[in-house]
């Protein structure tokens, strides 16, 4: 596979481009992406699908511009779909060559299973929760896939969107009974065993619906990717939306740039929600143009990740090299956690997330050694997103910041935006500290632990090693003995 791939995406509202860096096999990263709201749907569904010449002009004067990029990044490979709008158009074939003649690109028309397949992909490999529905509500269509355990089990394509519904409906102020009856119709086709509690929010309406989320809640790390919703805390919030005039939108949080169609999307939402028993949404910063990606990445391993990969942290590796010492810290972290967990009641899943930033701690060294936890914490915040809640993400990156200083209090919880067990976090901090310090001192010790106290044999000569340890902050009811 290239090492630089440009994916480009000419849905019904906007045509995107992203372009991937490959690091390893199975590393990479998102250096690239630009969006335009050329809306080539527009006017189309009132002309049964007919794409309108200015349209297709604005999307093939920015899908010139997009090659240009493209190539000025070197891209290897560029690989460009189109979706509903151009599926159901009639003089489709008439974009597609003045595609190719003025723009020098091949562009596929996929179908909707197709298009489902993609969506499903991103998510089935890049989110942190294995199993749900996929839900990408586009301008022109909506698209559904069932997820099991990582495995895609069904596909659907729905002709409902956005732009579909804000044509036929919200611009000519009709009562909101007919979009729904339009919706329900479409909505009679998906198979009955489309039923679970989670949902992958794929697409602009549901992101938008997030960022207001997470402002409200005040969420700190300022991601999308992996932030949850609950459904049953903010359906009403959801019908406020659906109901409000256009006008009264802002005042609701609805960004400008999403108050003239994020209606129908939300309409669309709120009765596949209630269809499908969902209890919560996990939204998705990815789509169909990581899908397009991962397919051609993972086409010889079926579409899938092995199951010991993570790309994000892969991608920190290859980035930052890691050395025996970082590999070292990973496995004292691990043995002190298995010693420490029965004492302190520490939950098993803890586990993972210290291993994760034992790594993460010592990426910080190689930015800058006097403010590593700073710097570590920030490559965590950043660039730690596949695979990982907004949850684990705030655990991982508030350890990696107070490796070797203060343990976290409940005010660093609370800056962060989440709930947490303080008592967990303070002894998750002391062990990734007593870590960093005994691979340093290349300990060779042991370590036993019982209830509350902590004894560590082999170090009554080591002046060193006994000063940094007493160091380390620790909570107050937790002793240190050397023996």
């Amino acid at each position: 596979m290239a090492k630089i791939t440009t994916v480009i995406d000419i849905g019904s509202n906007s045509i995107r481009m992203a372009v991937f860096k490959k690091t390893s096999r199975f590393g990479f990263s998102l250096i690239y992406e630009l969006k335009s709201k050329v809306r080539i749907s527009e006017g189309s569904y009132e002309a049964k699908g007919v794409l309108q010449e200015a349209p297709m002009q604005r999307t093939l004067s920015v899908l010139a511009n997009f090659m240009h990029i493209a190539k000025t990044y070197k891209s290897r490979k560029i690989l460009c779909i189109a979706t509903s709008a151009m599926r159901d158009a009639p003089n489709r074939q008439v974009f597609v060559k003045k595609a190719s003649q003025e723009c020098g690109i091949n562009v596929k028309v996929i179908d909707g299973s197709k298009e489902a397949f993609f969506g499903a992909v991103a998510c089935a490999n890049l989110s942190h929760n294995r199993s749900g529905i996929m839900v990408d509500i586009g301008g022109g269509s909506t698209e559904c896939a069932l997820i099991e355990n990582g495995r895609i089990k069904e596909l659907i394509s729905l002709d409902l969107g956005t732009i579909r519904l804000k044509e036929l409906f919200f611009d000519k102020r009709l009562d909101l009974k007919e979009a729904r009856s339009f919706i329900q119709k479409q909505l009679d086709k998906i198979p009955t065993s489309f039923r679970h509690e989670n949902i992958f929010g794929v697409g602009g309406t549901i992101r938008a619906l997030a960022k207001m989320i997470s402002k409200q809640e005040g969420g700190y790390l300022n991601v999308l990717h992996g932030f949850e919703i609950d459904v049953k805390k903010y359906i009403d919030f959801f019908t406020k939306i659906v109901c409000a005039k256009e006008e009264k939108l802002i005042d609701l949080g609805v960004s400008e740039e999403r108050q003239d169609n994020i209606q129908g999307g939300v309409l669309i939402l709120l009765m596949l929600l209630e269809q499908f028993k969902t209890k919560m949404i996990t939204t998705c910063g990815v789509g169909v143009r990581e899908g397009v990606f991962l397919a051609d990445l993972l086409r010889t391993h079926s579409h899938r990740f092995p199951s010991d990969i993570n790309p994000s942290l892969q991608y920190l590796k290859d980035s930052f090299l890691l050395d025996d010492y970082t590999l070292k810290i990973k496995t004292i972290a691990n043995r002190l956690f298995d010693l420490f967990k029965d004492s302190f009641g520490i939950k098993e899943d803890f586990k993972r997330l210290l291993s994760i930033a034992a790594i993460a701690s010592e990426m910080g060294v190689k930015v800058n050694f006097y403010n590593m936890n700073k710097h570590g914490a920030y490559m965590v915040k950043q660039v730690l997103s596949y695979g990982f809640s907004y949850y684990e993400r705030c655990v991982i990156a508030l350890l990696t910041e107070f490796s070797e200083k203060k343990f976290p209090k409940d005010i660093d919880i609370a800056r962060y935006g989440i709930k947490a067990d303080l008592g967990s976090l303070q002894i998750l901090s002391y062990i990734l500290s007593l870590s960093r310090v005994l691979g340093v001192i290349d300990f060779k010790g042991e370590i036993k632990v019982f209830e509350e106290q902590v004894k560590i044999y082999g170090v009554e000569n080591n002046f060193l090693a006994r000063e940094k340890i007493s160091k380390i902050a620790r909570p107050k009811n937790l002793s240190v003995l050397f023996m």
